[in-house]
């Protein structure tokens, strides 16, 4: 009951006093009522001293040191002013984030976009929340530009990964106040599955079947002749008495044997040809695996994960449907 009513206060205190919100689309504009400021450490200490040279001057009739003390205030309450305006009216918007494997970091791109006509200086960006490393990145924006820069976040698990609660704060001119604000960009990134270890994973799942054009990489029943190698041929069907005959540095291209007819390799990905026992994600991160190792072998693949189904087929668009395929799928084992 009472961790209830904290989390509930909690939460009112956020959003009614801090002003955060859900995630915020497009561009987002920081009005007066979305800054806040207060005293740093600093700024504290400065006040004592204040107090204590205007009781001094009090008790000892001191003109210089009322002088001194209003003068002194006089200067803090313009740095507020200026702290203040460091940070208000910035017009902030999230850009795009790649997609990434599980384990890495994700980086989400945000945009600072100063309209005023005074350069802002030493703002500083940081994503909070449980868990998440105190690391901020210092930015300065010129009057009338944009500033860009990155901040990362680990992923740990596949699917969308979205972006944290980030707080933006500056402490300039003087450092005796500190202003901050929050915003919740509309940005999210894909994490696709870990990919397996190369040493635990399986050879690739290349199944014989029976073409009538023969133009595989395993096809071995009648032989037709030469031709310039392709990238998927077999090495063990390379020419290697005609590459001998080759001068390879006039012409540095492989040769290798044509066969007609006979068994030639089909490559399919499927989700249900896995061992059943296997749990989910390392399924998931076999099939990853796979698909980074066909690419890179350049082995047209097939693909079928539940009902999402694609021919054989090779390349980046075909990866990225693979792999997205992988890292939204909601199955059972």
């Amino acid at each position: 009951m009472l961790t209830s009513l904290r989390k509930r206060f909690r939460d009112w205190l956020d959003r009614s006093l801090f002003q955060l919100r859900d995630a915020e689309p497009g561009e987002v504009f920081l009005t007066q009522r979305r800054v806040f400021i207060v005293p740093s450490k600093p700024g504290l200490a400065f006040a004592v001293m204040l107090i204590l040279l205007f009781l001094c001057s009090i008790n000892y009739n001191l003109s210089l040191g009322f002088g001194l003390t209003f003068l002194l205030a006089a200067c803090a309450v313009i740095d507020m002013h200026l702290t203040f305006r460091n940070l208000a009216y910035l017009h902030l918007t999230a850009g795009k984030v790649a997609a990434v494997f599980a384990g890495e970091d994700a980086l989400f791109e945000l945009h600072l976009a100063n309209r005023r006509k005074h350069t802002r200086y030493a703002i500083r960006l940081g994503f909070i929340g449980r868990g998440l490393p105190a690391m901020e990145r210092a930015t300065d924006v010129t009057a009338h530009s944009t500033s860009h820069l990155t901040l990362a976040v680990t992923t740990t698990r596949r699917g969308w990964q979205p972006a944290p609660r980030i707080r933006l704060q500056t402490r300039f001119p003087l450092g005796l106040l500190r202003a901050w604000s929050y915003w919740q960009p509309d940005s999210k990134a894909l994490v696709y599955p870990q990919p397996e270890a190369s040493t635990s994973t399986p050879p690739l799942p290349l199944a014989p079947i029976e073409r009538s054009d023969g133009d595989g990489v395993a096809g071995h029943q009648d032989f037709a002749g030469i031709r310039t190698y392709q990238n998927g041929d077999s090495l063990k069907h390379l020419a290697w008495r005609q590459i001998a005959r080759l001068d390879t540095d006039l012409d540095p291209k492989l040769i290798t044997k044509q066969f007609e007819g006979g068994a030639v390799s089909d490559l399919s990905i499927d989700f249900d040809a896995l061992p059943y026992d296997m749990a989910l994600e390392d399924k998931l991160s076999r099939m990853t695996r796979w698909i980074l190792e066909a690419e890179a072998r350049q082995l047209p693949y097939a693909f079928r994960l539940g009902d999402n189904i694609h021919a054989a087929a090779l390349g980046p668009a075909h990866q990225r449907a693979c792999l997205r395929a992988l890292a939204l799928y909601q199955g059972a084992p």
